[in-house]
Order: C-alpha cells, then structure tokens, then sequence
C-alpha cells in the first residue's frame, strides 16, 4: 500500500491494522506529492469531501461512511482525470 504522510494515514491503529492483515507499507518522500499523484488527489478528495466532514462515534459508523461516500465516489461522481465523466460509465458504458 501507497500512503500520503497524512495524519490519519500514520496513526498508530492504521499501522497496527496494516501489520495485523499482513499488507506492507510505502511512504511517499515528505513534501513530494508528485511521486504518486493519483494516491494523492484520491486522499484529497478523501479528506475534503468524507474525514473533514464527519466525526466517527464507532467504527461500524465509520465502516457505513466510508462505504457509502465509496459508492458514490466510484458510481455517481464525475472524475477530471475521466473528462468528467463517472467511473463506472467509462468502464462499462
């Protein structure tokens, strides 16, 4: 797995949890974005548009979140990079 050096991407749990599941980690070089842009304008988008918004009271309400803003990020929302069109669209449309 690619990480940003993002607070929430560095915390001791996402570590733990990485480690428990058996994954490996890369950490992108601090103050170089441009080394895995799409890692980085997908945890912008993140951030902006779920973590900044919401406070998590438990995990399994952080687990419906997540999965909900993944759905629409993946099924209903226009992406630059696909010239504003939606995902699924371009895949199987």
């Amino acid at each position: 797995m690619v990480f940003s050096n993002g607070p929430e991407f560095v915390a001791q749990a996402v570590r733990d949890w990485i480690a428990a599941v058996g994954a490996r980690t890369a950490y992108i070089e601090l103050g170089s974005p441009w080394e895995n842009g799409y890692c980085e304008s997908f945890n912008a988008r993140f951030r902006d548009e779920l973590l900044n918004r919401e406070i998590f009271y438990s995990l399994r309400e952080a687990q419906i979140l997540i999965e909900q803003w993944r759905k629409h990020y993946n099924t209903k929302r226009p992406h630059s990079a696909l010239g504003y069109h939606l995902v699924w669209s371009t895949k199987y449309g």
